[in-house]
């Protein structure tokens, strides 16, 4: 940070300053680092739009993470992924260091959805759906809580709209191939009533603000 406040990328109230001892208040100022808000709340939030090839971990040896797309003026000490999306699907990963916050959110039992879209290889029909919707058992017996799911885009290639409230490994693609169709593109569209920032290009990310964070858990 002291990096940052020497280059002139910091903020306060609008006014650039390059004094490591200028004192704000943290209950009002407007903190922003090269144009963008940041928070001096004790947990950090950040809503990362993830791009296909990125793994879902705090570190990896070979691969790219998606704490490793947290540009560093938003980087903290413990960020982690609060959930975890495959390699090849994208959308809304949220980024925190707020352990507590994240199982709360993961944990089924707190009915936070999960809202996703997956385009599927073959057309579908209702009683599939149907199946799905009310709590498949997958080919290992692993059985899944009831889903809610919608028709985006009818056709070949139908756009289905899937809300779960748990995240068992593959779950999705799992329970579609129960029903004898295949994922070819899944993204995670919303976590709670917080939809994905559209402004925010693959890999790009944002701090959430408090309203933000508390739509999650609704």
């Amino acid at each position: 940070m002291h990096r940052l406040i020497k280059s002139g990328a910091v903020s306060v109230n609008g006014i650039t300053t390059k004094d490591r001892g200028f004192c704000i208040d943290p209950e009002t100022a407007e903190i922003k680092i090269n144009g963008q808000a940041v928070s001096l709340e004790k947990y950090v939030y950040i809503m990362l739009n993830k791009p296909e090839g990125v793994v879902s971990a705090t570190k990896d040896p070979t691969e790219k993470t998606v704490v490793d797309l947290v540009p560093a003026e938003l980087k903290k000490k413990n960020l982690f992924p609060a959930g975890r999306l495959d390699r090849n699907t994208t959308g809304f990963v949220l980024i925190t260091d707020n352990g507590d916050f994240a199982h709360k959110i993961l944990s089924p039992k707190n009915h936070i959805e999960k809202t996703y879209e997956a385009r599927l290889a073959e057309r579908i029909d209702e009683e599939s759906l149907k199946k799905v919707a009310e709590g498949i058992t997958l080919g290992d017996g692993t059985e899944c809580l009831p889903a809610k799911v919608k028709v985006l885009e009818d056709g070949e290639n139908p756009l289905i709209e899937i809300k779960i409230c748990e995240g068992k490994y593959h779950q999705i693609k799992r329970m579609f191939a129960a029903v004898g169709n295949a994922v070819i593109e899944l993204k995670r569209v919303k976590m709670g009533e917080l939809p994905l920032d559209e402004s925010l290009a693959p890999g790009e990310c944002k701090i959430l603000s408090k309203e933000e964070v508390e739509l999650i858990n609704k």
